[in-house]
């Protein structure tokens, strides 16, 4: 026979009332008597209707995620936190893959009140999705925000302190000859590294060596590097502004015999998967997939549960770390 409400109530020895406000995550129930209630569900095997629990509560109990790629592990990690941290609070995660235009957003799952709120993952055009979220008041939380924006909920890495440590690093091991591989200019975060890259050269008396703009890939880093063995002219260091132009870098420098760190160190940025996986493996800067995700889960819930909270923007240090492709420069 299946299992009801009612007999959820009756095993825990509390109300059928109590019993619903800790299916619909209600924080006016004790602790104690919560721990009951989900214990006798547990022993009983009870799951609720979704669909009966979303029409008593008018809430969908899903989180939309929208996100332009599924091919960057960071990106996956912040994808796993957020998930994590939702099913924690009894929610589902929907994944939306947008190509980050108007069209696809319009065919996107934020319609039709099939979600309680959407988090936009590392959106290149934030503008129209805010206006179309704002316009039909869908709480949302903008995560790695590609625009500086204090008007809307966010939570963001400090890149510029990212692209300092990465050059003072190099700086600190001895370099002076310090080349820089910027991603597109339109990202905000790559334009941060690259002031972050600047500053730490200007703070030491020191010019770039080169600095070239790619994109965040591998082949960018690639032919980049390799028009500089061409040109019969190497940076004795290289920051490159995230981990797969690094990677690119490494490759065509060990294809032409040139030792990584020994002629030339390499810093890369995000800490992919990746860095650590390669030899030698990559110094890099880490982004704290793991807060920016609890984090977003966080300010989201409490816009949710109280829409006329102020609007919030966090923002992360970056970590570095030191593996096996820096050290200190070639002598002349």
């Amino acid at each position: 026979m299946k299992v009801s409400i009612f007999d959820v109530a009756k095993k825990s020895g509390l109300s059928v009332v109590t019993v619903s406000r800790v299916l619909n995550n209600s924080t006016s129930v004790r602790q104690k008597n919560k721990d009951k209630v989900l214990q006798a569900m547990k022993d009983l095997d009870y799951h609720p209707n979704a669909s009966a629990r979303s029409l008593a509560s008018g809430k969908t109990g899903i989180i939309g995620l929208t996100l332009t790629t599924l091919h960057d592990t960071v990106l996956d990690a912040v994808v796993k936190e957020i998930n994590d941290c939702l099913a924690e609070q009894g929610y589902f995660l929907a994944l939306s893959i947008s190509a980050g235009d108007e069209d696809s957003f319009q065919r996107s799952m934020f319609q039709e009140d099939r979600v309680d709120g959407v988090i936009l993952l590392s959106p290149m055009n934030a503008d129209i999705y805010v206006m179309e979220l704002k316009k039909r008041k869908i709480p949302f939380v903008i995560l790695d925000n590609q625009q500086r924006n204090p008007s809307v909920p966010s939570v963001v890495v400090n890149n510029f302190k990212g692209g300092y440590d990465a050059t003072k690093h190099l700086i600190d091991l001895g370099h002076t000859e310090i080349a820089h591989i910027s991603g597109p200019d339109p990202y905000l975060s790559s334009r941060d590294r690259e002031r972050g890259y600047l500053f730490a050269l200007e703070e030491a008396g020191l010019t770039p060596f080169h600095i070239e703009q790619g994109t965040f890939g591998i082949p960018s880093g690639y032919s980049i590097a390799m028009r500089w063995i061409q040109s019969g002219r190497l940076p004795t260091a290289v920051f490159a502004a995230d981990d797969f132009i690094a990677l690119g870098v490494m490759d065509a420098f060990k294809n032409e015999r040139i030792r990584i760190p020994e002629d030339v160190s390499i810093v890369g940025f995000d800490d992919q998967i990746y860095a650590e996986e390669f030899r030698p493996t990559l110094t890099t800067i880490r982004q704290p997939f793991e807060k920016i995700g609890r984090q977003g889960v966080d300010i989201l819930l409490k816009l949710i549960k109280d829409p006329s909270k102020r609007n919030v923007t966090m923002e992360f240090d970056p970590t570095l770390i030191v593996r096996e492709s820096t050290g200190a420069p070639r002598k002349s």
